[in-house]
Parts: structure tokens; sequence; C-alpha cells
């Protein structure tokens, strides 16, 4: 009876091989493909491989709770806020469809927040009190040269009067004293009183006139309206001397493309009541700003594009959490769009150099050091491929206390082609700081997400060669940077390919999420149009894999800086790393909030004492993520705890 079991087991693998076979003979290719898929599900599934190696997980939520997210914050709550606006639609921006979901990962549920404003490109931090600040927006949609149908461009508004300022409504009419055009104002705008300029004694000199400016655009349709010189412009409906003291200046009015217009309102995201609070409006209109926190916990707004589509002129500010209100710095520094600006140990503000993109390829672009209150600011030397800073990603390399920084990737100014395979490291607390290359990536890399891991390694994944994934040129790979070995190490490739409109978030227990994509093509040829990515992708690192996790609980939920805290864990004597953890808010390759601070701390039992620097520039005020590291840099779940 064996034998003929046997012989008959043997007779069934000669008919699958046959089929195989006759499948291969046939269509070789797909046999080779399944099979492959499948030792490939087998192989990243195994538990060894993913203790070397980590694992990506996909999440796909509800249709009626998808969204094409564009930022994302974590809240102190635990959950994730995760912001569309228009999500780089225009047809949600004219229908005014705005989108905000709050997601909390550890229970899975998903839900619509109330969006008040396009708050598409917008700008982001962590406040002290764990509310988010959000600050700009999109006032209006950019045009391609060949859709744009009525000439137009800037109109630079003068008031020569001492006594009044001048308000002009929406539908002002401008007509140009020598090529007769008219041209129509977008927006009103408010024109300050010309200021009296006296000698040393007293005397009378001369009145400097204000000035605003404001988008104008013809009436009707056709290259026949374009100017192509600068003209001298008479505002109608004004006559005696407001008709003399007040007047336009234009330079070319066409048919060119324009650019993004930003919007001035700001607003505290409440973590608890889950819902946007309407604060002062910042003084410039910014699409595309950087909020960072300075040492006295204000907010500095920095760059972005304003409501006619120009770069913000350097006319930085500031936000003062206790009164809700901006005002300006006293002198004027430009940045490109979304500029990567860290406050240093000392109170001052390094800038990589990484920036988003939009500005003059010559302005605000070497990096350096920043003293927010003299303007003074220090080039930092060194910098490999410092013309392809587009698109680089900078983090804060762990512990924080060390101030290193890591530049990766980047691209050329623009839609260029190019891409930068190098990482770049400059050590802050060296006598002469200096950029040095670090470790190179597989391919030049724009857009590359960067989280940092509580185990003290860096999560460098995603990104693509060309400029928005154009070509089908995402990158599927994954490394962790180890900052003690200045190495990389290849860990399990991302199943989803992330490019513009990406980022990721640290999560509380250990996991890392990643969210966005808006590919410009959809093709390698660059024939059909991309899709934005609406999956949220999570990666386990090997950490998790390595067996069970050390625990953490009790202690204070508040620790004052230069203070101590006592938490309970039954792995209290294994422990070799304490880390505070600054939640992330992530978007455009640009997270200034998240970095990692080393913690002094002490065990007796199964108690671990922990003390938070004196430092307010190095620990913020703030909610933060305590993590605890057995001896195998596995992570506990983290407990939040506030600086106040």
């Amino acid at each position: 009876m064996r034998d003929q079991a046997g012989r008959r087991r043997v007779r069934r693998l000669a008919i699958g091989t046959a089929v195989v076979l006759a499948l291969a003979g046939t269509n070789g290719p797909w046999v080779y493909r399944f099979a492959t898929a499948q030792y490939h599900q087998y192989k990243i599934n195994r538990p060894k491989y993913k203790a070397a190696n980590g694992h990506w997980d996909i999440i796909e939520f509800p249709k009626e709770y998808r969204q094409d997210t564009i930022h994302a914050a974590l809240l102190h709550t635990g959950k994730v806020l995760l912001v569309a606006g228009s999500g780089n639609n225009q047809d949600n921006f004219d229908a005014r469809r705005f989108d905000t979901r709050i997601w909390d990962p550890a229970k899975g549920t998903i839900k619509k927040v109330p969006t008040p404003n396009d708050l598409f490109c917008t700008g982001h931090t962590q406040l002290a009190d764990g509310s988010l600040l959000i600050a700009g927006g999109t006032k209006r949609y950019e045009k391609l040269k060949g859709d744009v149908k009525k000439a137009g461009g800037v109109m630079i508004l003068y008031n020569e009067n001492p006594d009044k300022p001048m308000t002009l409504p929406a539908g002002t009419a401008f007509t140009g004293r020598q090529n007769g055009r008219t041209f129509v104002s977008q927006d009103p705008v408010l024109i300050p009183r010309a200021t009296k300029v006296f000698d040393r004694g007293g005397k009378w000199l001369r009145n400097n006139p204000g000035y605003g400016r404001v988008y104008v655009e013809a009436p009707l349709e056709g290259s026949q309206f374009e100017t192509g010189t600068q003209d001298n412009y008479r505002i109608r409906g004004l006559t005696g001397a407001d008709a003399r003291n007040t007047y336009g200046i234009a330079q070319k009015l066409a048919l060119d493309k324009k650019d993004f217009e930003g919007i001035r309102d700001a607003y505290e995201f409440d973590p608890v009541a889950e819902r946007y609070i309407k604060v002062d409006p910042m003084n410039e209109a910014r699409w595309y700003p950087t909020l960072t926190t300075l040492s006295d916990g204000r907010i500095l707004s920095v760059s972005g594009l304003d409501d006619i589509g120009q770069l913000v002129p350097g006319k930085n500010e500031i936000f003062d959490p206790a009164t809700r209100k901006w005002t300006y710095t006293t002198r004027t520094r430009q940045f490109p769009t979304y500029p990567a600006l860290f406050l240093m140990q000392n109170g001052k503000i390094f800038y990589s150099g990484s920036n988003a993109g939009y500005g003059p390829a010559d302005v605000g672009r070497e990096p350096g050091i920043w003293d927010v209150g003299t303007n003074a600011f220090a080039k930092l030397p060194g910098l490999g491929d410092p013309t392809m800073m587009e698109t680089s990603g900078t983090v804060l390399l762990p512990p924080a206390q060390n101030e290193k920084f890591m530049v990766i990737g980047g691209g050329g100014v623009g839609e260029s082609k190019l891409s930068s395979r190098k990482t770049r490291l400059i050590d802050l607390q060296a006598r002469s700081p200096r950029f040095a290359d670090g470790p190179e990536l597989a391919k030049g890399t724009r857009y590359p997400q960067a989280s940092i891991l509580p185990d003290d390694t860096v999560l460098v994944s995603g990104g693509s060669e060309d400029y928005r994934g154009r070509g089908d040129s995402d990158i599927l790979q994954a490394r962790l940077y180890h900052p003690d070995s200045n190495s990389f190490t290849r860990v399990a490739d991302p199943l989803v390919g992330r490019n513009y409109h990406s980022g990721s978030i640290l999560l509380p227990d250990g996991r890392v999420m990643f969210f966005g994509s808006d590919s410009l093509y959809g093709d390698k040829a660059n024939t059909r149009p991309g899709k934005f990515e609406q999956r949220i992708e999570i990666y386990t690192p090997p950490y998790l894999y390595r067996g069970s996790r050390p625990s953490l609980g009790g202690g204070p939920q508040t620790i004052a800086r230069g203070a101590s805290g006592t938490f309970t864990s039954r792995q209290a004597a294994g422990i070799r790393k304490v880390r505070l953890v600054r939640p992330s808010a992530s978007t455009h390759v640009t997270d200034v909030d998240q970095r990692s601070i080393a913690l002094d701390f002490r065990t007796s039992g199964d108690r671990i004492t922990v003390r938070v620097p004196e430092n307010r520039n190095l620990v913020q005020s703030g909610w933060y993520m305590l993590f605890v590291d057995d001896d195998q840099g596995t992570p506990s779940v983290a407990q939040w705890v506030k600086v106040p």
C-alpha cells in the first residue's frame, strides 16, 4: 500500500510539473513573476527576516474617509492629525471642499474634522500647551502659461500723502498713462501714508511714499492687453489731491504663468476638543512657510509665497502664544520656501540649506547660523552638492545634545531632473563647524522621509530620483542610519512609492507611519497624469521583532526642566537608554519639530528615575514621548510627559 501511495505522489508531482512546464512554455514570464512574488512574501514574513529588517503594512481607510494628505502631526492624545485642505486639487478648491482627518492608530478609528480654510501647503509646529499652530495656506491656485487667458501681474501702489493712508477695494481699475490699457485689481489693498523725512535740525526734507502691492489683470481675454515695459497708472475714481498723491507702477503685465498665492490666516488645533480655533492672522500671506519654535516659546514664521504669488521679501514675523498675535521681526532675511530651520542650544537658528523650492537660485540658499535678534548670519562651509538642496531632508541626529545634523539627498532648483546621492554631516559643537560628506545613498534622492527612532537610529525611506517621481522614479528602499558608526544598513523595502507631498511620523508604540505622495505622472513614459497616494503605510522596525519589550508605567505627567520623575518597569534593571522624543509635524520634507533627547537615569528595583536637562533651547516646552530601551535596543511603548 505504501508503494502505491508513493507512486501516486510521484505521479501527481509529475503531472503538476508538466502543467507548470506547459504554462512556462506559453507564459513563462508570468509563471516566473508569480513564483518570485510568492517566495518574496514567504521570505519577508519569516520571523528571522523581520527581526533583521522590519516589516511594512498598508492601511487603507474606508472610501468616505480617504483624502490627499499633505500635512501630518502627532498629537499628545496619541492620535494623528492628517490635513489635506484642498489636497492639490483645484476642483476641491473651487468648491471649497477642505479636508482634515483624525486617526487613532491604537484603536484604528478615523473621523472627519471641519476645516475652516484651504490649509494646503500651510506651516505648522507644536505649541507648549499641546496645541498645533497652523499658519498660511492657499488663496489661489497657480495657472500655467497656456492656461492664463487674461494678461496680468503685480502692480506697485504708492501714496505720497503723509496725512492719511489709502484703501482701494477689489475691482479698482488702473489705466496706463503711456499704453492706455486698463487693468483691474483682484483684492482690496491698503497703501500706508507717506513718511515725513527731516534732517538733524528738524527741517523737512521730503516724504517717503507708503506703498502696497496688488495683483491686477485685464478685464478681457487676449494677448492684445499685454504690456512689455514699465508704465505709470492712474487710479480710476480718485480726484483732486488723492489722484495726484496715489498711483500705480507696473512692469510687464502678460500671459505668463501665475504662481500660487498664500493666505494670512492662522489657527490653533486643539487636540482634546479636536477642532480648529482661529487666532490673529499673520501680517504677511504665506504659502509654503516654515514655523520654528524660538528660545522663549514664541514661534518664528519664515518665507512663503504671498498674496500676489511672490516670495515674501524677508519679512519674517513671530507669534506669541500668550497673546495669540503676530509681530514683525526687526530686520529682514529671505529664504526659499519651507526652509529647514532648527533651534540650537545657544538660542540661535541653524539653517541647513534644505528647502522645498520657490525662490531665486541665488538668494538665501547658503547654510548658516542665524541670530534672529541681531540678524547676523554666519555661513557654514563644506556642503556637498550645494546646488542640489531643494527637496533635501534635514534631521537633528540623536541624541540631540550632540547637536549633529544630517542633510539627506536633494535635487536641482525647480523642476530639475538632477538629484543627489549625498548625505552631509555637520557638528555644530565643533570649534569651526564644517559640513562633511557622510555615507552615500544608493540613488540620487529627492523627498527622502527621515524619522528618528527611540533606539537612536534614523529611518530614511522613499523619495524619488526625479522631480515629483517623474519617469516612474520612486525609490522603494529603506535604510537605518547608525550615528555611532556613521553607516547605513538596508532594511525591508516599502511597498508604496513616496515622493512630493509625503512624510513620516514616529508613533508612540515605536512604529513609523508614512503618508501622501503626489506623482506628476503615472507611468514611465510620462504620458498619464499621476494619482495622489491615499494609503497609509506602517513600518515596524526590527527592534519590535526581537522578543518582549520593556514595560513603562506610573510616573508623573509633568516634569520641569532640571527636575526628575520616577516611573516603574518590570525590566528596570535591563534598561540602557531613556529618550525624550518631541512629536513630529511633517510636510514637504520639512519636520523641524522632531528631536530625541537623552535623559540621565538611575534604577532601583522596578523603578526608573529620569532627569530632564535644564537647557530650554534643548528641551522646548511641550509634550514629549518618553521611551526606555532595554539591552537589545527594544523600546517600551511611550509615556506622554509634559515639560512646562
